[in-house]
């Protein structure tokens, strides 16, 4: 089991205010999502499906509604590129399964357990297809160009990922580069569309932007953070699969700077040789606590949710501001 890591005693802020926001359009979105995800080849909405309806929250396609409604945008294409941006998370979702090898997805068998690994790469490439063809549709260029950037930046950050994999050297930069390219950068462009559709001042578009790249960037430290300290129910998988995947994370490059000799060979025994035995994960968590890598990853992760805070100061006062201001909270203090 894992141990839960104690922050501030007060109600964990939640993302209704933004759901109250983004209801019409979310379901907009979604039924765009599943008429997209349509084919004459069961399989495809066969798998695709199997992930799209699994539960996750579309945080990402959220952005992208919200932000597009904080700078006043009164169109339809927000809908499609929320939509974009929803089909190129879950098609980096079910590649990302099969190059880690995973068991579970959302509290769910991974598509890869049920289809094959084929079928995961094939339909996530068919979902990638279909999202660059709603970009192409809503007619923007620059959206075209940000997203298809972000699609770019963070097949670049899995390369990244699976250089650093195993490797204990790696440097809280490196890593970080890694979250930058691999998780920020969809959240960078999903809130920088907005603005750019609603034609606003490159100031405000930049704000976006800064916003979702910082809340990236504290969504997947509080990830990290939680595969140690969290529980199975709240993270949809299995606790401590990134330690068992050998995955090197902001937890273990701390706990490893900081660790005595014998630790750090701890380390290298379990994660670079994966020579895990029954034990070794508690041992893994004691040595985190007793280094605080699992609290300063919280740290670091409310520090980058302050800056994408400090990032909406630039617009006026406003429910959307508000709304995705929660937002912030709610993703750093989830699940603890």
């Amino acid at each position: 089991m894992g141990v839960v890591i104690p922050l501030e005693e007060k109600a964990e802020p939640g993302i209704e205010p933004l759901l109250g926001l983004v209801g019409a359009d979310m379901d907009r979105v979604n039924q765009t999502i599943l008429s997209r995800s349509a084919s004459d080849v069961s399989m495809i909405p066969e798998v695709a499906n199997h992930l799209i309806s699994s539960g996750g929250k579309r945080l990402r396609p959220m952005l992208t509604l919200a932000t597009a409604g904080l700078c006043g945008y009164q169109g339809s294409g927000h809908i499609k590129l929320a939509a974009s941006v929803e089909f190129m998370h879950t098609a980096t979702l079910l590649h990302d399964d099969v190059v880690d090898e995973s068991d579970m997805r959302r509290g769910k068998l991974a598509a890869r357990m049920l289809w094959g690994n084929e079928a995961s790469v094939l339909v996530g490439d068919f979902l990638l297809g279909q999202a660059f063809k709603m970009m192409v549709e809503v007619g923007s260029l620059p959206c075209l160009d940000v997203l298809s950037s972000a699609a770019a930046v963070i097949a670049e950050g899995e390369v990244m990922q699976l250089s650093a994999a195993k490797d204990t050297q790696t440097s809280e930069d490196d890593y970080l580069a890694v979250i930058r390219a691999k998780t920020a950068a969809l959240f960078g462009a999903a809130s920088e569309v907005g603005p750019l559709l609603a034609g606003r001042p490159k100031a405000e578009i930049a704000a976006c932007r800064g916003y979702g790249l910082n809340l990236g960037i504290a969504f997947q430290l509080i990830d990290d953070a939680l595969d140690y300290g969290g529980t199975s129910a709240k993270l949809g998988k299995n606790v401590g699969d990134d330690f068992r995947e050998g995955k090197i994370t902001l937890p273990v490059v701390l706990s490893f700077r900081r660790g005595t000799t014998e630790q750090r060979e701890f380390w290298r025994r379990t994660l670079e040789k994966g020579e895990i035995e029954d034990a070794d994960l508690e041992a893994a968590i004691a040595t985190m606590h007793k280094h605080r890598a699992l609290e300063d990853t919280v740290e670091r992760a409310r520090h980058y949710g302050a800056m994408a805070r400090d990032a909406l100061e630039l617009f006026p006062s406003s429910p959307w501001k508000f709304a995705l201001s929660d937002v912030v909270d709610f993703c750093v203090n989830r699940a603890f």
